[in-house]
């Protein structure tokens, strides 16, 4: 008997809704998208026992490094729930094992039955997910500038963030996943900058959460744009911050409506990252207002723990994924404020910067609702350099530029620690933060950098790097000579200890060119077949490693 109130009580809430809002939602025979959500997972065939049944092996290595349990809330929906409501009737696309939930497609006679099944908690939001409206678009705007752009204001975006002395010490994102979260990535696959990534197969999958389906290059150009900032590796025009890592792209956002249905998207998209095994996730996407007015958040909503996309951010975090989100674009307009999922309390929310390290006037504000620094930290989305979908290097402005920007950083920093946890990665980045003993509601804890983050670490990093490695130094250890070189070169040892010494020679966009070891105080280098131009040479030893630049002529 308690069970038929509560179902009457919730099919009233949802009917009354709809009439309030002069939309026939529950009309009979019209379908629509309700996240139904499950009372439990019991009876499952799953276990936390067996992980490997529902989680790729790198997704229970991200776990077990960082001292993660599998717990309850990994585990798959009950796959008997979903065949019973399939059995009367409904429509299921997606699952989420975070919520507990299934996104149901299903008319009022249809919906009514779910709703009357034991298993069966409620409709999250008591409302369906995909209502639209005649208003227009009004959460999260993307700028975009005239193509028109000074190539060599690239360098600006990197050297921000001191990415360059990251790179040059050989951190390019190697060994890092990357899932990014967006609109689409049209003709991704066919442009310069990206073609090294396509290549070299470092895109692991790809999967579109509004059309249900595999291919994410023929819909939006954002998520292009956004892709390029963290993998382009076009010599002399771009290079991301992380042109080495690998990308999981998932489209979740449909860039031609707002409806909270984006935010389910999100959520099933972030756990599919999870299951792939991802170290870390951008998103340049944000909500507060949508087509459908009544289902807007208020600024209260923006304390982390009320929107489906904020819980799905947190629950990411919880399972040692890094989230990066931009903070929103909305600082010029009557909202002003983050958007969710950018109010989650264990990610990085970032804001945007110009070329002068001022704060964008666009970049949305924090703080959230409850009071904490958000954003968290800044990187120049203003004038940023991003590759288009034509093929062309161009420039646009938001935080949707910042934010890929710092999670390339992110993955290179990550990569030169790896035995950081990813609340110690997120720790170290805001204490990094330019403004970090006195944070505001513009630039959260300011630019970070990989000077100062190391230093976080105790590791120092040399600000000023020597142009080519040929001069004697007391802070250097090994010199190669002659340098530039035109046949072979000589490798010299300070105080050579008889330890052998593993050298690897990359080229400029971090291809691995030749590797070896030495066992001399000085000895002859094979690199007489190298084609002209600058590469880097590392050296690792028991007393510690090197970067040292080498051309040759």
């Amino acid at each position: 008997m308690e069970k038929n109130n509560m179902t009457r009580k919730i099919l009233f809430l949802v009917f009354a809704l709809s009439l309030f809002l002069g939309e026939n939602t529950f009309a009979q025979g019209v379908a629509r998208k309700y996240l139904v959500l499950l009372k439990d997972k019991a009876n499952s065939p799953f276990s936390t026992s067996k992980p490997t049944d529902f989680l790729s092996a790198r997704s229970i290595d991200r776990r077990k490094k960082q001292n993660i349990p599998l717990i309850s809330r990994d585990l798959p929906v009950n796959p008997t729930y979903v065949s019973e409501m399939k059995k009367v009737g409904a429509k299921i696309t997606f699952t989420s094992k975070w919520m507990n939930a299934a996104l149901v497609e299903a008319d009022s006679s249809v919906l009514k039955k779910v709703l009357a099944l034991s298993f069966v908690k409620g409709i999250e939001g008591n409302i369906a997910l995909n209502l639209g409206a005649n208003g227009t678009r009004t959460s999260y705007k993307f700028e975009t500038e005239s193509a028109n752009f000074d190539y060599g204001k690239a360098d600006t975006q990197i050297k921000m963030l001191k990415a360059n002395l990251m790179h040059d010490q050989g951190y390019r994102g190697e060994g890092m996943m990357i899932g990014v979260l967006d609109a689409g990535f049209l003709n991704a696959n066919k442009i310069p900058c990206l073609k090294t990534l396509f290549d070299e197969k470092r895109v692991v999958g790809t999967f579109d959460f509004v059309a249900n389906e595999k291919n994410v290059y023929e819909d939006d150009t954002h998520g292009t744009h956004v892709l390029s900032l963290m993998a382009a590796s076009l010599d002399g025009q771009m290079l991301g911050t992380a042109p080495k890592a690998s990308y999981l792209l998932l489209r979740s956002e449909d860039a031609f409506t707002e409806k909270l249905i984006e935010e389910a998207n999100w959520l099933f998209a972030a756990e599919y990252a999870d299951s792939v095994g991802v170290d870390m996730i951008n998103s340049s996407l944000g909500y507060s207002e949508f087509d459908y007015t009544l289902t807007n958040h208020k600024y209260k909503d923006m304390n982390g723990n009320t929107t489906i996309a904020a819980k799905a951010a947190d629950w990411a975090a919880a399972t040692g994924i890094v989230c990066v989100v931009s903070a929103g674009n909305e600082g010029l307009s009557p909202w002003r404020y983050i958007a969710t999922p950018a109010d989650a309390d264990s990610i990085i929310t970032v804001g945007s910067v110009n070329k002068s390290q001022f704060p964008a006037p666009s970049s949305s504000i924090g703080p959230s609702a409850d009071g904490r620094i958000k954003p968290d930290l800044s990187a120049m989305g203003e004038g940023a350099t991003i590759g288009d979908t034509q093929g062309s290097i161009s420039s646009g402005s938001g935080t949707s530029y910042s934010s890929p920007l710092l999670c390339g950083f992110i993955a290179g920093f990550w990569q030169a620690n790896p035995k950081l946890t990813a609340m110690q990665v997120i720790d170290a980045m805001r204490k990094s933060g330019s403004q970090y003993t006195k944070p505001d509601a513009k630039l959260g804890y300011g630019i970070p950098d990989f000077v100062r983050v190391q230093k976080v670490l105790g590791i120092t990093v040399p600000e000023t790097i020597v142009p080519l490695g040929n001069e004697p130094s007391e802070n250097r250890t090994f010199v190669v000579l002659p340098n530039p070189f035109q046949g072979n070169a000589v490798l010299s040892i300070k105080n050579y200890d008889g330890k052998p010494v593993a050298l690897t020679v990359t080229d400029i966009l971090g291809k691995n060119i030749w590797t070896g070891t030495v066992n001399e105080e000085k000895q002859s280098l094979p690199f007489q077949n190298f084609k002209s131009g600058l590469y880097f040479l590392k050296a690792e030893s028991n007393k510690g490693t090197e970067v040292i630049k080498i051309m040759k002529e």
